[in-house]
């Protein structure tokens, strides 16, 4: 049976505030950038603007460095928007970093350097080059199971959007551009906070998906500084209420000891959160836990004794398309995994799509 899907939780959880905003010249040249300071320094931040456009001055400890933040502007190749399969057709940047600190976190072998998190100022030049690439896409655009989705462009590849939306103003101003878009075309994002009161009545014309970042009960002690489960799903129970079009994210899929029971129930609560809203279109992506040997690295530097089960023994060693490793489940494992999870998903969720399993 559902557990606390459909209870309103106790209090919403806290807006990430940092202690430190560093702002380039360029960037405060833009008016979104100038924005962002002006609503960090309200939450008590130290505004550092500095001299010239090459960031300086970053903090050399993971601590100082999760409660900084660095406002500066997209540079052309980073505004050029990069396929993102199998989740859509091309991905674009609002930021990279994450306030969280999750024990799992992939950004910490996709980003180099001290985790900070870099929102980018020129919103415009970064959306602008969204048009061209449309229909052109290898994942939606070109496959039939999901040409209904048209063009669909993923904007937190690098960061939760929304952990930072009080802040930067981005995520809003992105879903007024897509629902202002008159095109076979959508917005794509996953997030595991909770703060979505600013989005309810945007004009986002369902061309927005949310996709909530959802995990296993047990799971949660590797998830610090991410609001609950259960404020995530009452989170999602809102948007979808508001008209969005909705997506799960479970991820990373863990193998618990209860790894059966703990997903189905995670499932179950999804579905409990959903009753009565008018059409979420659901899709559902299933991601296993798995990592590189210098995400590992990284991992246990920042996160020492978190319990996390980062064991390559334990682990199948497969190559990417870019020929680098990683470590996941195996194969058998994998299989029953898939299994479970589709089965608890038919079960609890049977409108929903599963879009793919990795």
């Amino acid at each position: 049976m559902p557990s606390e899907a459909l209870e309103v939780p106790a209090r919403a959880h806290p807006l990430w505030r940092p202690k430190r905003l560093l702002v380039t010249p360029a960037a405060l040249s833009w008016p979104q950038g100038a924005a962002m300071a002006e609503r960090a320094a309200a939450l008590g931040a130290e505004v550092v603007r500095l001299k010239a456009d090459r960031l300086t001055g970053l903090p050399d400890t993971y601590r100082d460095a999760k409660t900084t933040m660095a406002v500066v502007v997209a540079s052309p190749s980073r505004r050029k928007p990069q396929p993102i399969p199998p989740s859509a057709d091309w991905r674009f940047d609002l930021a990279e970093g994450c306030p969280a600190h999750c024990a799992y976190c992939y950004l910490a072998g996709s980003l180099t350097g001290p985790p900070i998190i870099r929102a980018y100022a020129n919103l415009p030049e970064i959306l602008g080059a969204l048009p061209p690439v449309l229909g052109q896409g290898q994942v939606t655009s070109r496959n039939a199971a999901r040409a209904a989705e048209g063009t669909t462009f993923e904007g937190s590849c690098y960061t939760d959007p929304l952990g930072i939306e009080h802040i930067t103003g981005s995520l809003a101003e992105t879903i007024r551009f897509f629902g202002a878009w008159e095109a076979e075309a959508q917005l794509r994002f996953t997030t595991k906070y909770d703060a979505i009161g600013s989005l309810l009545n945007l004009p986002h014309n369902r061309r927005t998906r949310i996709r909530f970042s959802v995990n296993a009960r047990g799971a949660e002690r590797f998830e610090g500084g991410a609001p609950r489960v259960r404020n995530r799903l009452h989170a999602m129970r809102q948007a979808a209420m508001a008209g969005y079009r909705i997506g799960l994210t479970v991820a990373p899929i863990l193998n618990l000891p209860d790894w059966r029971e703990a997903y189905d129930i995670l499932l179950a609560d999804c579905a409990a959160a959903l009753v009565g809203a008018p059409d979420p279109d659901l899709t559902v992506e299933l991601i296993t836990h798995r990592f590189t040997e210098s995400s590992r690295e990284v991992l246990q530097g920042w996160y020492p004794g978190s319990g996390l089960e980062m064991d390559p023994a334990q682990r199948s060693r497969k190559l990417t398309k870019f020929g680098s490793a990683k470590y996941v489940f195996p194969k058998a494992l994998m299989a029953e995994l898939r299994a479970g999870l589709e089965a608890s998903v038919s079960r609890h969720l049977p409108h929903a799509r599963v879009l793919y399993f990795t």
